[in-house]
């Protein structure tokens, strides 16, 4: 037994030994979590110590190579087109017998200050003031909106000039409706917290399907591209969704000029840009999908009578959700939770 832990001791030595631990090497530049605006170059520095060489060193941001050096040496990256947010640099370092991987973050922060826009109204139309709206678009001269609220929530389509229900469907009771948006012959639906999606027939609105949210927590607004389902969830978080599975494959977080920008509700695509309610606000920001840039503001302070709603619940709750776009005619539509109108506004720069 004795001779057994001897020869025991003696592998674990020169395993041990043979793992020697790689040289104190690290980041110089930049430091953790520091801030960049988009289009800023970024230097990365190694803090390499004396007597310590680096036959080769790659650099990577958010796991796509930026850069290679056969020595230590400082190099540059040019942020323009990357998405916004926390990004992962990583260095992958080789001094010839051992390799190490190195990681810290920055965050990379828009430097656009949004373009500031008013409105002006063309039509209004009447609006189901039972519609707590989480979800509105315009298709072939109706609205498909979605309703929320616990045991009130429901899909419809809507008559645009009389606002009159022409079809809908109750939720189950256990659904917290939000938004919604039309693939094809299909329409699918997110619910709040159940962390479900819903799908039904565009047609009949007989429930075809359900399909369970991944990373996202939470469902909020929901839109189409012709190619992806874009979603929110609350955050100043984008989700891309594939159209047919479901599936989110990937996603931005969005930033104007002052920082991240939270509650994103009710999206609607147009023209290549997302635009999106910011829940409680009077306005909507215009957000570029490749990089989460907020690049304009639209207020719609105004549009209701500030004494419409007589409690503070309401006020608080009522508030401006729902954008819906006629591509053919170039119309935006908007209105609000329990809102008594229906607004077609033309977007114009503020004054």
């Amino acid at each position: 037994m004795t001779l057994i832990c001897l020869l025991f001791s003696l592998l674990f030595t020169v395993s041990c030994n043979e793992k020697s631990s790689a040289p104190n090497i690290s980041f110089k530049m930049p430091e953790q979590g520091q801030a960049f605006g988009m289009g800023e170059e970024v230097k990365i520095t190694l803090d390499v110590p004396e007597g310590t060489s680096i036959t080769e060193a790659t650099y990577l941001i958010d796991g796509k190579e930026v850069g290679k050096k056969n020595n230590a040496d400082e190099i540059s990256v040019n942020t323009a087109g990357l998405s916004l947010g926390y990004k992962l640099i990583t260095a992958i370092v080789n001094n010839g017998s051992i390799k190490d991987t190195l990681t810290i973050n920055i965050e990379l922060k828009s430097s656009v200050k949004p373009e500031l826009y008013s409105y002006q109204i063309v039509n209004r139309f009447p609006h189901d003031t039972s519609a707590y709206t989480q979800g509105l678009e315009y298709h072939n001269g109706r609205f498909l909106e979605s309703t929320g609220q616990e045991q009130h929530s429901s899909l419809r389509w809507v008559d645009v000039t009389t606002g009159k229900v022409l079809q809908q469907i109750k939720l189950d009771d256990q659904y917290f409706g939000e938004g919604s948006s039309l693939v094809g012959d299909k329409v699918v639906m997110l619910t709040w917290r159940n962390r479900l999606g819903l799908v039904f027939d565009a047609k009949s609105f007989k429930q075809i399907s359900t399909f369970p949210y991944q990373a996202s927590m939470e469902g909020w607004g929901l839109t189409f591209d012709g190619n992806q389902l874009i979603k929110s969830d609350g955050t100043n978080k984008i989700w891309f969704l594939n159209k047919d599975t479901y599936k989110e494959e990937s996603s931005i977080v969005v930033y104007d000029h002052n920082g991240p920008v939270d509650s994103l509700n009710e999206l609607e695509y147009i023209d290549g840009k997302i635009y999106a309610n910011v829940y409680t606000y009077n306005y909507i920001v215009v957000i570029d999908p490749k990089t989460g840039i907020v690049e304009k503001q639209i207020d719609f302070s105004g549009l209701l009578p500030v004494d419409y709603f007589k409690d503070e619940e309401a006020k608080a709750n009522n508030v401006l959700n729902g954008i819906a776009w006629d591509k053919a005619g170039k119309r935006l539509f908007v209105t609000g939770k329990k809102w008594p109108h229906m607004f077609e506004v033309k977007v114009q720069p503020k004054k």
